[in-house]
């Protein structure tokens, strides 16, 4: 695995990665994990050996947008001096972009996606182990989908930052493709979004195999 035991790891990122975490945020409570990815992750990888233990720290935020995450990053990322650090975000960025009840109008552009998380992780990449960049998804197959296009559009400009920031980009939105070619995605989903047990143990996978874990 790219990450060394007892590194310090901050997961940041809205709802998917919140998952009901305690707050505030206090490291070696398990509650503090959520009960989704991040969970699974910290449970699989001290699982497999408790001397690879790593510190991890869950700072999600239910409804966040990327610009959300920019309000707090000093509190939540700087303050915890991670080693290494995980974001993601751009789920609701894309979805307050086309809700019919805001009119139709874009909250936040790709534009304002792509530059906020910019400035963001320029400035601190080089204080960083790694950095890994967790993509948005839509659990809809229909790829003609228009939330699903958006996403798309999103996820991409994501992984041209993380290549920019010589960045691990794991692509969460394949993960789910490849499990739709085998479930149903209501298997996986009620609302295309806010995935089940399931669902986040195929984010905890796609996660570690992109740090190289061993499995």
């Amino acid at each position: 695995m790219q990450i060394p035991p007892g590194s310090r790891l901050v997961f940041i990122g809205d709802s998917i990665t919140d998952c009901g975490r305690a707050r505030p945020p206090v490291e070696g409570n398990i509650e503090a994990f959520g009960n989704g990815y991040v969970s699974l992750v910290e449970a699989i990888i001290t699982a497999s050996d408790p001397t690879k233990r790593l510190h991890i720290i869950n700072v999600g935020v239910d409804g966040d947008t990327v610009s959300d995450i920019a309000a707090r990053w000093e509190r939540d990322v700087i303050s915890w001096g991670a080693e290494w650090l995980s974001i993601m975000i751009g789920i609701n960025d894309v979805w307050r972009s086309i809700d019919l009840l805001s009119g139709g109008e874009t909250d936040v552009s790709l534009e304002e996606f792509s530059n906020t998380l910019r400035e963001l992780v320029s400035p601190i990449r080089s204080s960083l182990m790694g950095l890994v960049f967790m993509s948005p998804y839509y659990i809809q197959p229909d790829r003609s989908d228009p939330m699903r296009i958006m996403m798309d559009r999103f996820g991409a400009a994501m992984r041209e930052i993380a290549e920019e920031n010589r960045g691990i980009y794991v692509d969460t939105q394949a993960a789910f493709d490849r499990a739709m070619k085998i479930y149903n995605p209501k298997l996986l989903t009620e609302d295309k979004i806010h995935v089940n047990l399931l669902g986040h143990a195929i984010l905890a996978r796609a996660f570690l195999d992109g740090v190289e874990f061993n499995w």
